[in-house]
């Protein structure tokens, strides 16, 4: 069976993700930790991490008239849903130009269309199961010039699986033209592949195939390395302590002047991050069940994979 010769190569599934995995080791209670953004600012703020400045919230229909307030005298900011998925929702205006506000690609709106979006995030438009939501305004992360020749308008992200407290894969999401600036795989952004030792990029996927430069700018995905990777794997890592799930998924963004910064977790982390890879999941989960301890210090679980999980 294809199932089984997959797993034998190391290649987990998602039945088996779900069953083996996130069914026994991420309790349900614990979900809304990260399933909510704001949940998530509070809880990694609580725990000195750091996480991109929160601005304020809109919590009502009436509350959209506090928009202008909220926003008074800042040049760029992003609207987030707090129930949000999938990068759905998401509003960052990069500027203002007299009373209009203007969107990373360009494109101008006045107070009404950004009220009215900001309307649309508080009925559900775009929340995971539609229910009413909140606002969020917070600070628009500026891109580390590291991602400049490799990224199209937005801002890449770092995904690391964390396993009982073990980052054990990771990849970094470039937004494309395709994928209309954001950093979302399933909208058509660049997965490429980690070195989890160096923080090393090592080659890219878009959807299932492969690519060596990245489709609008023509520069190689690959020979990149993140300076502040250990600051990142940590910053994953902790996560693990603070939401009690045992598999998660912790983005990161690395910004040019405040450095990696936490910008959210996810209970249910995608699979793709094996095909960005080229190596499957499972046999770095069965290593860390085999060898790690849950329990042992931060420092010593990235020192565990770093060295467990090198390339080459």
């Amino acid at each position: 069976m294809l199932a089984r010769r997959l797993a034998d190569r190391g290649v987990l599934g998602v039945n088996r993700r779900n069953a083996d995995y996130i069914s026994l080791l991420n309790p349900r209670r614990f979900y809304p930790l990260v399933d909510d953004k704001l949940r998530t600012k509070k809880l990694a703020l609580a725990a000195g991490m750091a996480v991109p400045e929160l601005y304020g919230v809109i919590t009502t229909q009436h509350g959209v008239h506090d928009l202008e307030r909220v926003v008074d005298g800042r040049e760029a900011f992003v609207v987030k849903p707090a129930h949000g998925s999938g990068g759905n929702g998401i509003l960052v205006i990069a500027g203002r130009r007299g009373r209009l506000y203007r969107k990373v690609s360009g494109d101008l709106l006045d107070s009404s269309e950004l009220e009215h979006h900001v309307s649309n995030v508080l009925s559900g438009l775009y929340s995971l199961a539609g229910q009413r939501d909140r606002a969020m305004i917070e600070y628009m992360v500026r891109s580390d010039p590291l991602f400049e020749k490799v990224s199209f308008q937005g801002v890449p992200d770092v995904r690391v699986i964390v396993f009982r407290g073990y980052p054990v894969m990771g990849m970094v999401r470039l937004p494309t033209r395709r994928s209309d600036g954001k950093a979302n795989l399933h909208q058509g952004a660049i997965g490429v592949g980690l070195d989890i030792a160096t923080g090393t990029t090592v080659g890219g996927v878009q959807g299932n195939e492969p690519l060596a430069e990245h489709p609008d700018t023509g520069e190689p995905v690959a020979g990149l390395r993140i300076a502040a990777w250990e600051r990142i794997l940590e910053l994953a890592a902790r996560c693990y302590e603070i939401t009690g799930l045992g598999y998660l998924g912790v983005d990161v963004v690395l910004d040019r002047d405040r450095g990696p910064l936490i910008l959210e977790l996810n209970a249910r982390p995608g699979l793709n991050i094996q095909i960005a890879n080229r190596q499957g999941l499972l046999l770095r989960l069965r290593e860390v069940e085999r060898d790690g301890d849950p329990q042992a210090p931060l420092a010593e679980r990235v020192a565990f994979a770093r060295r467990r999980f090198a390339l080459g």
